[in-house]
């Protein structure tokens, strides 16, 4: 028997990554969450997080969320390369050593595939002005392209763990984009 997959979506706010997420779900029939919110307490975590009332949250607070454990197939909406992208690049804590917090946190399991929507800025600015935008969205745009390079440097250091895919094309040729990487990969 083989060992279940554990792919997460990483990318920018309103890359299309929580969509592709689900289809790929529904496709492997496997277990679809996200970090954080994928527990009652994940999901209030996510509240907080998300929360623009919220003002006294520091940015080493925010690197604090649950950790994934399932014994199927997992498909995650974000993971921990999220708390490295937003906390460590966008909020500029070290990320070495926030690496080695949730290293620690998760019992070093880490998505063994990591899919990176990569879509232009332009495409998300103009999708994020069609939401009331939350804390992290609103975060502004220097905070914003801290965070997208990051995921472009996680990225091309690991390409034996990441798929990087243009975000920019119609849901059904992302999908069949994705589709064919985890193929080619073994994966599907």
């Amino acid at each position: 028997m083989t060992s279940p997959h554990y792919i997460a979506f990483e990318g920018a706010e309103a890359c299309g990554k929580s969509t592709q997420a689900a289809l790929l779900a529904a496709r492997m029939d496997a277990v679809l969450t996200r970090e954080t919110g994928g527990t009652a307490v994940g999901a209030r975590l996510r509240e907080i997080l998300h929360d623009n009332s919220v003002t006294n949250l520091t940015p080493r607070a925010e690197a604090l969320g649950p950790a994934l454990d399932g014994g199927r197939n997992v498909v995650s909406d974000r993971s921990l390369y999220s708390t490295l992208a937003y906390q460590g690049y966008g909020r500029e804590l070290d990320v070495e050593e926030l690496t080695i917090i949730n290293d620690w946190a998760i019992n070093a399991r880490w998505p063994e595939t990591v899919i990176f929507l990569d879509t232009p800025d332009v495409l998300i600015a103009e999708r994020l002005q069609e939401r009331d935008l939350d804390r992290f969205e609103a975060a502004g745009a220097a905070f914003h392209q801290r965070v997208i390079e990051g995921f472009r440097t996680m990225a091309s250091g690991n390409t034996d763990q990441w798929i990087t895919v243009d975000g920019r094309g119609s849901i059904d040729d992302v999908e069949a984009t994705i589709v064919a990487a985890l193929t080619k990969r073994g994966v599907l």
